[in-house]
């Protein structure tokens, strides 16, 4: 489909209010992308709200406006709303299912190969790093100056999604956006400690209770967080506060996956995998999306159940093909 700016761009000029929701347990993308744009829009002149189930996650706080996002949408009326880093309406929550039902129009701002194209308005790049690399290009599409606040914010999920830059899909033009928002103060170096080198003792402590659960069978390693040892570490903020990356640097391993308990029973996954892999295909079916390599869904539990649906799906991703004399691979 071709990337819609110039509707996008007429959508904005129009709306005087504007909602911004981005996906539950938000990362630093979808932190980033909601309140870079949010920024840029209010410095437009717009009247902007952001809102995300459960609120920003403390170590984003840093970021300008993070104070105002809205944990619990329960009221107003939108011109426009857009919806960041979100691969489908799911994703969005309790807060994405309310903007869409009092918004007269939705666009939707994304870089997840598995993006079920809801809304009336597309804004999607698979091949972008992040969701803060399409809001780069939107702001030099409307056209929109970058101001210091908004580089931060854009830098801190582009930093957030290439894991400092490392991962498969960083290309040459990946580095020119992140010169570009260097030149407009982003300070890189400050960012990566921020997001990717410091973390709390609760995390710390989370890693502690997950790796106690952490099997590996058949190139797939697997841990288990329970709402019993998230308030034992006292995390406030529902996430395996990366543990299933720890898991992804097994060398043994070629799928890392952590079920994750919510309050209400069901489990959250997240699931990585070496790069050649694609484990966006159980995502897909088990409901959720992602990338080929990054991917997550939230499933029915209990705990025990869900291990037993997914793991034999992400053994057969990881088993080696069969590979006989003259033949190809199969």
């Amino acid at each position: 489909m071709t990337i819609q700016w110039n509707e996008a761009n007429e959508a904005v000029n129009t709306a005087a209010s504007i909602l911004i929701v981005t996906h539950v347990s938000p990362d630093g993308d979808a932190i980033g992308s909601m309140l870079g744009l949010a920024n840029a829009l209010r410095e437009r002149g717009k009247q902007v709200t952001t809102a995300v189930d459960g609120g920003v996650p403390f170590v984003f706080n840093f970021l300008q406006n993070a104070n105002t996002v809205v944990s619990k949408l329960e009221s107003g009326e939108w011109d426009l709303m857009i919806s960041v880093d979100a691969s489908d309406e799911a994703r969005t929550g309790l807060a994405g299912a309310y903007g869409r039902a009092h918004s007269k129009k939705v666009i939707n701002l994304d870089h997840h190969e598995t993006n079920t194209y809801f809304g009336d308005i597309f804004l999607v790049l698979s091949h972008a790093v992040s969701a803060t690399e399409i809001i780069y290009y939107w702001l030099c599409e409307m056209p929109h100056p970058l101001s210091r606040e908004v580089a931060i914010a854009l830098m801190t999920g582009l930093v957030t999604d290439t894991i400092g830059f490392r991962t498969s899909n960083v290309q040459p033009s990946t580095l020119y956006v992140a010169q570009r928002l260097m030149e407009a103060g982003a300070p890189l170096h400050e960012i990566i400690q921020r997001v990717l080198e410091s973390r709390p003792f609760g995390s710390v402590l989370l890693w502690k209770h997950g790796l106690q659960t952490v099997e590996l069978s058949d190139k797939v390693v697997s841990a288990v967080i329970t709402q019993e040892s998230v308030k034992a570490a006292g995390v406030r903020d529902m996430t395996d506060a990366g543990l299933v990356g720890i898991l992804n640097s097994v060398t043994d391993a070629l799928i890392a996956v952590v079920f994750k308990e919510t309050p209400e029973g069901r489990v959250e996954l997240s699931i990585r995998a070496k790069t050649g892999l694609d484990i966006s295909t159980v995502a897909v079916a088990l409901g959720g999306g992602g990338h080929k390599v990054a991917a997550g869904a939230t499933i029915d539990g209990p705990i025990e159940a869900a291990k037993a649906r997914v793991l034999p799906l992400l053994q057969a991703i990881a088993k080696p093909p069969l590979v006989k004399v003259g033949d190809a691979v199969s």
